[in-house]
Formats: C-alpha cells, sequence, structure tokens
C-alpha cells in the first residue's frame, strides 16, 4: 500500500464519518465552511492545511466520488484503513482512536497525524513487517511495534510544521495580505504601473502586534506615497518591478509568480495584486532576516521524541510528517542536502543512542505528487545502533 490507488469505495466515507461521529462531522464542516473566507489568502492557505477534511466532505456526494482522482482515492484508501482499524481494535483502544480523530478536527488541528499513523503502519506492512498499534492497543508512548524475521522495533510517529521553523508564518503572511490588498487594489487605480514592494523583517513576525503594525506602515506608505521605510524591525521599499524575461509579467496569475520564485527563492513570501482594469500589477515579497530553521524544527521534534517515547528495550524509528511546506521548500530541502545533514548530526548525539533510524515525509509522498522522495519517505539510518545493520529492520530503516 506504498502507493494506494484504489477504485473508489462509497461506503469508505460513511465509515470514517461515522468513526468521527456525525455529530461532530457536521460541525466541523460547518466551522471550516465559515473560516474558508473564498478569495483570500488565508483561504486557500486553511484550504490547504485542511485538504483531508475537505475532500471526504466532497467524497461525500456521490457525483464527486465517481471522479475522485488519485489524490482524493488515496484520502479515501487510508480513511478506510482507519475505520477498519476501529472496527478490529477493542473497546478501550477504539476509544483511543475516536479521541484521535477528534483531536484531528477540533480548532486548528489536521487530520494529518491520524492520517500519517496509519499510512505508516501500511508502508511497513508492505515490506513485510508484522505491525501492532501498541499506542491504542496498550496506551505506551510509542505508537507502533513491528517485527520482522526475529527483529522488533519501536516506532514513533510525529508531524511538525514547517512554521516551526519560520521567523515570518506563511499564515501571518496571508493574513498580512489579506489585511492589505484592498489599499493595494485603489491604490494600483490610481497608479497604473507594476511595482515591487519589498520588505526585510530582520526578526520576522512573531505577534499580532507587528502585524498590525506592519500593515499600518504599509498603509501609511501608500497614502503618502513614499518609497521607503525603514526601522529597526522592518525596512520597506517601494520600486519599479524590472524582471528580466518576465514577458508575460502582465499575467500575473501565471508566468509571474513563477519568475518571482526563480528570482527571490523558496524561502521568500510572494504576493501579487493586479488592476484587471489597467493590467497594472504590485508585488509584495518579504523576508526575514534570518533563514527558516525548518530542519532544525524537525531536528528538535525528532530528539524530544527519543528521549521521551522510546522505551529503549528496542531499536527505535521516529516517523516525521513534515507538513506546512511547499514543493519547492521540500525539494530545496532534499536537494541542497541540508535535512540530511542536520539528521544525521543528530544521530551522531547522545539524545538519538536509542534512534536506530529518522524516517521523514510530506504530502509529496502521501499523495504521490511530482518528484517526491523515493520509497514514499526519506530515510536515515543511525550507523552507531547496534541494530543499524539488522537484516530483519532493513526494509524500515536502510539509508534511501
Amino acid at each position: 500500500m506504498t502507493h494506494p490507488d484504489p477504485q473508489p469505495d462509497p461506503a469508505a466515507v460513511k465509515a470514517f464519518v461515522a468513526l468521527a461521529g456525525g455529530a461532530a462531522w457536521r460541525k466541523r464542516m460547518a466551522d471550516l465552511g465559515a473560516r474558508l473566507q473564498p478569495g483570500s489568502l488565508a483561504g486557500r492557505a486553511m484550504q490547504q492545511r485542511h485538504a483531508l477534511e475537505l475532500i471526504l466532505a466532497r467524497l461525500s456526494k456521490p457525483e464527486l466520488l465517481a471522479k475522485a482522482g488519485r489524490a482524493e482515492r488515496r484520502v479515501l484508501a487510508f480513511a478506510r484503513e482507519a475505520a477498519e482499524l476501529a472496527k478490529s481494535l477493542p473497546a478501550g483502544p477504539r476509544a483511543r482512536l475516536r479521541a484521535l480523530v477528534g483531536d484531528g478536527l477540533s480548532g486548528d488541528a489536521t487530520l494529518v497525524p491520524l492520517f500519517h499513523l496509519v499510512r505508516t503502519a501500511a508502508l511497513l506492512r508492505a515490506r513485510g513487517f508484522e505491525v501492532s498499534f501498541d499506542g491504542l492497543l496498550h496506551g505506551t508512548a510509542h505508537d507502533l511495534l513491528i517485527r520482522r524475521d526475529g527483529a522488533e522495533a519501536e516506532v514513533v510517529c510525529e508531524t511538525v510544521s514547517a512554521e516551526e521553523g519560520r521567523p515570518l508564518h506563511k499564515g501571518d503572511w496571508a493574513q498580512l495580505v489579506d489585511r492589505v490588498n484592498p489599499e493595494l487594489q485603489t491604490w494600483l487605480a490610481a497608479h497604473p504601473g507594476r511595482y515591487i514592494l519589498k520588505m526585510t523583517l530582520p526578526e520576522g513576525v512573531t505577534d499580532q502586534t507587528q502585524l498590525s503594525e506592519l500593515h499600518s506602515r504599509i498603509s501609511t506608505m501608500l497614502a503618502t506615497e513614499k518609497r521607503q521605510d525603514s526601522s529597526a524591525d522592518a525596512i520597506l521599499k517601494l520600486d519599479p518591478l524590472v524582471l528580466a524575461g518576465a514577458q508575460a509579467a502582465s499575467d500575473p496569475q501565471r508566468a509571474l509568480p513563477a519568475r518571482l520564485r526563480e528570482v527571490f527563492g523558496v524561502e521568500a513570501h510572494l504576493a501579487v495584486t493586479a488592476d484587471p482594469n489597467s493590467g497594472s500589477v504590485l508585488v509584495m515579497a518579504a523576508r526575514a532576516g534570518r533563514e527558516n530553521e525548518i530542519s532544525l524544527a524537525v531536528k528538535r521534534r525528532v530528539a524530544a521524541s527519543a528521549t521521551a517515547r522510546l522505551t529503549g528495550t528496542r531499536p527505535g524509528i521516529v516517523a516525521v510528517f513534515l507538513d506546512d511546506i511547499e514543493a519547492a521548500e521540500w525539494h530545496s530541502l532534499r536537494d541542497t542536502l541540508e535535512l540530511e545533514g542536520v539528521i544525521r548530526r543528530f544521530l551522531t548525539e547522545p539524545e538519538a543512542k536509542l534512534v536506530v533510524a529518522v524516517t521523514c515525509t510530506t504530502r509529496q509522498e502521501f499523495f504521490a505528487l511530482g518528484d517526491c522522495a523515493p520509497e514514499g519517505e526519506l530515510r536515515f539510518r543511525n550507523p552507531g545502533h547496534p541494530a543499524a545493520k539488522s537484516v530483519g529492520l532493513a526494509p524500515a530503516v536502510s539509508s534511501n
């Protein structure tokens, strides 16, 4: 089940909704519907973050179920796995699973941790392991116990948001863009042309007060027609937009965003506002004064899990789902070997003595999109662990 691609099963959504509880599911869908804000950047970000719930909601309609694409069928397959798992569990463990579902349907949480657990178990079974859901069955700190050819290992499933490693969160950026966008539209109508507002934020944005102050400064710049505003916590500069090779800059929905990403890199926050009447464009581009530390955020969580969730009686595997990350960022972490370097250094540290391997996956692998990692995850084996060369554990720990 590394890449499940079954035919849509109309019973799968019903079974998962029954597991979640009909009332809780309806409440969640109503809540998301009220928060989606159609047409806003924050709304699009929320659609991405809560894609699993929204896909399942769409697939509850027979006419849409019949048209389900590959990614949607994968979500459906794991939803069915979760429902079938619930049926196989005794009352106490089933209550734990229901609680896990409930957690994923509350507030800003998502179903990713639940689906990561189910998917990790499915991947391991496909590699020949016997898998026990010890966390659900016995309330252990580790989630899974796996066995193969006489070898055993404990598996901890962790979900880490890439936002934990960003000085400027994408969610905060979306809020800022939505706040200032109406003013940009008005300004563009009075100032035809193509512009770029560059923002350097030395320490990023850490709270709503800073976000409001930044919005106020942008508004003042536009109203007073200033071209620059500098302070210790933000440098704003408004210039004409000049991009070599951006012949299609008048098409802000296509060529321009891609060209901007090439110029400003994967860490920049970008937004394009256009005036459809005049063809005018204003780009906002923001960067923090320090680099993102997404790999270090993963390392911190892995270290915490290794010391708190493994018993030490068996080799441990920490399986990380890195969420809230764009495909370009994920590819950069892989291509530059940044993530690999951070994790391999961690594996030499004392906190890693119980860890035989660390794995990492994202929504790219979950949905099997584009250039996803081979075998559905990245794996980093700890060569210093006594079980590193275990033949039985090899399919789960061998580096790729």
